[in-house]
Formats: structure tokens, C-alpha cells, sequence
């Protein structure tokens, strides 16, 4: 968290939260109403500044104020940084996948030390390469990521929310 936005937190502690103004797309794209934010360096500050409460609600800080994110999928976007790095929406670097799950649309959700990140749809083509196994059937498929093979489940979307212990619309 940004220390300007400590600061406004300490002098103006009983500011009321904000819902339905902010929203992340599946891309990892900040959205108002009016459309997506194009500003760099508000995109930076609001990823800075982008945590989640004990309940699984997400926010951005902003300054005093919580202003709670609606998400198209998961709290997490990553996206292929390089050929073998991952990086989230935020631009951290992902270090570790522990769980990788397809869900009925073909979308990959991975599970990394920032929890729950839905893979952006640009890049399924490079990762798909990497996986093995029929995905037309129900039979076993594997992730071969970072010299590992990891076990993609099955998952329905909708169950999404529940498995990784987030709140897609706060409001």
C-alpha cells in the first residue's frame, strides 16, 4: 500500500466504501463505468493499492476510501511475461503454480502464491501446447510448467468463486 494512502487513512479513518464503480475484466483491464482506464500510472496506483478482506471481497484503497472491485472472473489476471514467466495484472511476477483447473468454457484458472488467477484468454494458445492429456473427455490432463507436471482439474465457473474463497460482485 502506497504511504500517501496510509496517511489518508489515519486522518480520515470513517470514510464509507464505494461499490459498483470499479470492475476487472478477464484481461486484467481496470473498467468504470464509461469504459476502461488508459492512464498508466492510475492503472499502477490502483494495483499498488488492491487487497481483499477477510471475507473475499476485493478493493482498491483509494486514499481513505475502499472502493470495491467487480469481477468478470477471478481477483487475479496472469499473463505470459515471457516464455516460461508468468506475471498477475499488477505486474508481480508468479513464482509458483500449485493447482491448475479448465473450466467448461476452456478457460485455465491457476493457483499461484497470489491465489486464484484465470489465465488471459490471449495466451491460452501458448499454455494449451503445454498441456497434455484429451481435453474432449473427462480423462486425465497435465500442465507441464516450470519443469513440473501439474494435474488440471475440472471445474465449473460458477463453483470458481467458492473453491478459491473470493466474492465476484461485492455490491
Amino acid at each position: 500500500m502506497d504511504e500517501a494512502v496510509r496517511l489518508a487513512l489515519s486522518k480520515w479513518p470513517d470514510v464509507p466504501s464505494c461499490t459498483g464503480w470499479l470492475r476487472l475484466s478477464r484481461r486484467g483491464e481496470w473498467w468504470l463505468p464509461e469504459g476502461p482506464i488508459r492512464h498508466a500510472g492510475f492503472r499502477a496506483f490502483i494495483g499498488r493499492n488492491y487487497m481483499s478482506t477477510p471475507d473475499g471481497r476485493w478493493f482498491f484503497q483509494n486514499g481513505p476510501q475502499q472502493v470495491f472491485v467487480s469481477l468478470d472472473y477471478t481477483p487475479t489476471i496472469v499473463r505470459l511475461a515471457a516464455p516460461e514467466q508468468l506475471e498477475t495484472h499488477t505486474g508481480l511476477p508468479v513464482t509458483a503454480v500449485s493447482e491448475a483447473w479448465l473450466d467448461e468454457e476452456g478457460s485455465l484458472i491457476l493457483h499461484c502464491e497470489h491465489g486464484a488467477a484465470l489465465l488471459d484468454d490471449r495466451d491460452l494458445p501458448a499454455l494449451c501446447e503445454r498441456l497434455d492429456g484429451d481435453l474432449e473427455t473427462d480423462g486425465p490432463v497435465s500442465l507441464d510448467w516450470a519443469g513440473r507436471q501439474i494435474s488440471v482439474g475440472r471445474i465449473r465457473r460458477a463453483d470458481v468463486p467458492a473453491r478459491f474463497s473470493f466474492i465476484r460482485d461485492p455490491a
